[in-house]
Parts: structure tokens; sequence; C-alpha cells
């Protein structure tokens, strides 16, 4: 009985030794598992950013694009009794410091538009009306239309919006040298804004421009 006995401890010991064999397997396949599951999930792509909505500078129209002007074109027609007098004229500008200059009077105009009470007094009208376009480089920036004599008169058009207002009161102070910058865009004398030089008829004599 004591040779069976013997004989059965190292079964024992053997049985116990897998066990824990097994055990630490267990242990180091878990061990390993949790390794890879941190792995896969550092390994997943980052999220994308976010992209902001704000639209980008270059896409500026109007009024907020007056730092990007780097020229203008401008159409000047005189609606008098007798247009064929008038002295039209055509510029291009592409001085762009000379630009910008005009075009922020333009929107400093616009800004404040003007307001009076009652009936207000116009200096002659001339009929002197200036059109054109604000460019950075092809791309259009706005539009404008101004009204030089009589009741002075901005407006600035950019796509479906027009911002307008006569110059008088809030809106002449917030430009003072409209007139100026404009002569400056055009390359004439400031006293040739309102009223451009026109021709005039002199029976049995050659027409001359009046100064």
């Amino acid at each position: 009985m004591e040779l069976k006995r013997r004989g059965l401890r190292p079964n024992a010991m053997m049985t116990s030794r897998q066990v824990r064999g097994t055990v630490v397997a267990g242990l180091l396949c878990m061990a390993l598992a949790g390794c890879g599951s941190a792995v896969t999930s550092s390994s997943a792509p980052a999220a994308a950013p976010a992209t902001s909505s704000a639209p980008a500078a270059s896409s500026a129209l109007g009024c907020a694009s007056v730092s990007q002007a780097t020229s203008v074109t401008v159409h000047r027609s005189m609606h008098l009794v007798e247009p064929s007098r008038a002295s039209a004229l055509s510029v291009t500008q592409r001085k762009p410091a000379v630009v910008r200059t005009l075009f922020g009077d333009f929107c400093d105009v616009v800004r404040h538009p003007g307001t009076a009470k009652g009936v207000a007094a116009c200096p002659a009208d001339f009929g002197t009306e200036y059109t054109g376009t604000f460019y950075a480089g092809t791309r259009t920036l706005a539009r404008f239309l101004y009204s030089a004599s009589g009741c002075q008169r901005v407006s600035v058009i950019s796509g479906s919006k027009t911002q307008s207002t006569l110059v008088f009161g809030d809106a002449a102070k917030a430009a003072p040298d409209l007139q100026a910058d404009m002569a400056a865009v055009l390359g004439v004398p400031k006293s040739q804004v309102v009223q451009p030089a026109v021709a005039t008829v002199n029976p049995g004599g050659t027409n001359k421009p009046l100064r």
C-alpha cells in the first residue's frame, strides 16, 4: 500500500504543474490580448479638424473689399439739354492707393446716410454723372454711381445689394475729399469733377472749351 501511495505522488505533482502552466499561459494570453486591443485603438484615424465657415478674405465684395481693389474703370456722362456739347470721358486707373482711396470715400459716404429736415437747396445741376467698377485683378468687387453736380448722390452696388445716399450732412463730412479723390482717379483738376470742360457754340468761329 505504501508503494502505491508513493507511486501516485509524482502523478499529482505533474497535474499541479500543468494547472499552473495553464493559468500562466492564460494570463499571458490575456495580457497579450490587452496589448493588442490597445494598439488597435491607438491606430484609429484621428478626427478631421473642424473647418471654419467664415469666408476667405479674398472672397469679400462691396465695401468689405476696399483693401483688395487694384483698379477702377470710370465713365463720365452729362445729361444736358444738348448732350452733344457734353465732355464724355472714360478712364481706367491702375494705381491701387488712388483706387482704394476713392473706393473708401464712397463707402464712408454710404455708411453715413445724409438726413435733412424740410427742403434741401441744391447747387446748379450740370447733369454730371460718373459710373464705374472696382476690380481686384479681373474680379469685380463693386460698381458705383456718383452724381457729382446738383444734389450729389453716391450709390455702391455689390451683387443684389445697393447702398445709396445723398452727399450732405453726415455723409459729406464722412468723405470731405471725395471730389479731390475723384479728380486724382480721372487725372483732371478738381474743378472739372462737377463741371467738366464742355464745348460752347461760337457762331462764325471755332468752338472752344470752357475752362
